[in-house]
């Protein structure tokens, strides 16, 4: 792949081998900026587990302090009553069967789906559609609920989901590079300390085996995943 110049001096001027507290690595950045638009700011932690053992699959929801900097665009699928509390929440689109034929008719322009229990007759037709785009309804992140109103609320102000891949690592957006550092640095933490929670019974040894920062056009910082979870633990 071809980088610009600007891209190169940036991997050429900095030390990638080299673990850094959160703090350094922020700043550091923040300082090296150089795109135009506002990058998102990615963490990525690589785990001690074996995804492949469903006893070890590592998955949840953690609401970052500081929201994500994104706008999240929410269908909700439900009627009646709870269609109401999910407008009144702030829901994008909100339906039952008429909003399940959009999406089959090729329409997919939003980020999280959310479901009441009694809508998954409707959502479960859809599966090939929003799974594979990660899209779809799921009691263990939340998103199949009967409490819409908190749910969508929760989202519109910065609840991300995660989940362990295939090669055990986690990676998340957990705010903007116009946020200032003290905003950035608690969105990590809290979204560290969710993934730390979340540890399977399963998992054996070591669970945190390395972490890394970056932004949306920069190389990735390691990060001193040690100097992180002792600030956890503080």
């Amino acid at each position: 792949m071809k980088r610009s110049k600007k891209y190169r001096d940036y991997r050429e001027g900095i030390d990638r081998t080299k673990k850094r507290a959160l703090s350094e690595a922020v700043q550091l950045l923040k300082e090296k900026h150089y795109i135009k638009f506002d990058e998102s700011v990615e963490v990525a932690i690589r785990l001690g587990v074996n995804p492949k053992h469903a006893d070890q699959m590592v998955r949840g929801t953690v609401s970052l302090p500081n929201g994500t900097g994104k706008p999240i665009r929410v269908v909700v699928f439900a009627q009646g009553e709870k269609a109401t509390e999910a407008r009144e929440a702030g829901a994008d689109f909100v339906g039952a069967e008429e909003l399940a034929e959009k999406i089959k008719g090729g329409w997919t322009d939003f980020d999280v789906a959310v479901a009441s229990p009694d809508m998954m007759r409707v959502v479960g037709q859809l599966g090939k559609i929003l799974g594979p785009r990660g899209l779809m309804p799921n009691p263990k992140t939340g998103t199949v609920t009967m409490d819409i109103a908190r749910t969508v609320k929760e989202l519109k102000a910065g609840r991300i989901e995660f989940r362990v891949d295939k090669q055990a690592n986690i990676a998340a957006a957990v705010g903007k590079l116009s946020f200032d550092q003290e905003r950035i640095e608690e969105n990590v933490l809290a979204f560290v300390d969710a993934v730390v929670r979340a540890k399977p019974a399963a998992a054996k040894g070591a669970y945190v085996l390395g972490a890394s920062i970056c932004s949306s056009m920069s190389p990735g910082l390691k990060l001193d995943h040690q100097e992180l979870l002792a600030t956890l633990k503080k």
